[in-house]
């Protein structure tokens, strides 16, 4: 078509700088000129209409929840978070541990020297034999009381004693039960110049902190250990959309590294004070455990507000072409024009559009649309 174009074009042209018309025109010759090519508009023959199985459907009122998105990132209740320390400090003699090993509750992930464990035991067995003479003087005393051989002072002074050694005993016992050190286990020939440190909790190793060796103070912390069972998501949100949110509603989140990835979940708590930034701390938990989902990552979660009837269409109807929203809209005898359409997310299959006006009354294609747009662009191409 564009060649025969050119060719009446560079005729005309001869004519005209020869002088040559024709006999009976009066008029001058205008050159033809090519009809732009609709390149919006795809026409189908009955055959391909046939092949094609176009259906249409017409804008209409749908139930459509509006969709808060938010973010935050993934957090675990302090009851699950634990800092390992040592209370009377000491070194470190060995641990196996690294970060992301799990462990078990009473497992022995530590073992730790310290002379002050040493004295503690001498200190309990030196408390223990004076007890036991301190027992034994009070009998003789409450003897000799009762047969009037003792004045009542000597048995109250030989009580006293008696029970002030048993005081001393159990605060010294106390001390070495801190250090995982059972009194009971203590003899004169069983002197022990370290202790075991056990975890408290199921769960994995977050941080190590100290190495083999390294004197570390009863303020340090050694490990820090997690139960991952029981995480949840810490959303932040505005101080004006608070109001769209109660406990109980349902999200769904989804991380950066695998967004086509969902997590359910529900809000648990709302935070009763604003920060500095306007946010306000939003707790929700997970219908699902996955171990994938460790503390600190960063997730985003769209949640369900109010429901309102909206004009919209089947999500099937929509285009997605060069990063815009398109629909077809039926002309008649075959014809199918190519609009452009704002719309929000589909939810349910469905839809919202903004600029409704613009399709009222039209037919817009909801099957094989994508088939047009094929056509479309094979055509524009010949």
């Amino acid at each position: 078509m564009k060649t025969k174009n050119m060719i009446v074009q560079y005729i005309f042209l001869m004519l005209a700088t020869t002088g040559i018309s024709c006999q009976g025109n009066k008029g001058e010759a205008s050159p033809s000129s090519a009809k732009p090519k609709d390149e919006t508009l795809v026409s189908l023959t009955e055959a391909q209409l046939q092949n094609a199985q176009i259906e249409t459907v017409t804008l209409s009122d749908q139930p459509i929840a509006s969709i808060l998105k938010l973010n935050g990132k993934i957090d675990v209740p302090p009851q699950n978070l634990v800092s390992v320390s040592i209370p009377l400090g000491g070194y470190l003699k060995s641990t196996s541990l690294l970060p992301g090993m799990k462990v078990s509750k009473g497992d022995i992930i530590a073992i730790v020297e310290n002379p002050q464990f040493i004295q503690l035991q001498q200190d309990y067995l030196a408390a223990q034999s004076k007890l036991q003479f301190a027992q034994l003087d009070y009998t003789r005393q409450k003897e000799l009381n009762q047969s009037q051989a003792s004045s009542d002072k000597v048995m109250q002074q030989a009580q006293a004693e008696m029970n002030s050694q048993q005081i001393t005993m159990n605060a010294i016992a106390k001390q070495l039960e801190l250090v995982h050190i059972q009194p009971s286990t203590i003899a004169a020939g069983n002197i022990r110049k370290s202790a075991p440190v056990y975890s408290t909790i199921d769960g994995y190793v977050s941080k190590v902190n100290v190495n083999i060796g390294k004197y570390v103070n009863p303020s340090d912390v050694l490990f820090e250990l997690i139960n991952p069972t029981d995480i949840h998501l810490n959303l932040k949100v505005y101080e004006k959309d608070l109001e769209q949110l109660h406990p109980g509603q349902t999200l769904l989140a989804y991380s950066n590294a695998n967004p086509n990835k969902k997590y359910s979940g529900k809000i648990h708590l709302i935070g009763k004070d604003v920060d500095p930034t306007g946010m306000t701390a939003v707790h929700c938990h997970l219908d699902k455990y996955d171990p994938d989902l460790v503390p600190g990552v960063y997730m985003n979660a769209e949640i369900q507000t109010k429901t309102t009837l909206a004009q919209a269409l089947p999500e099937e109807c929509i285009i997605d072409f060069e990063g815009k929203s398109y629909v077809f809209v039926s002309e008649g005898n075959r014809n199918y024009r190519l609009a452009a359409i704002s719309v929000e997310e589909p939810q349910k299959g469905l839809a919202k559009v903004l600029n409704h006006r613009d399709f009222v009354g039209k037919k817009i294609v909801n099957k094989n649309a994508y088939t047009l747009l094929m056509q479309l662009k094979n055509s524009g191409e010949d």
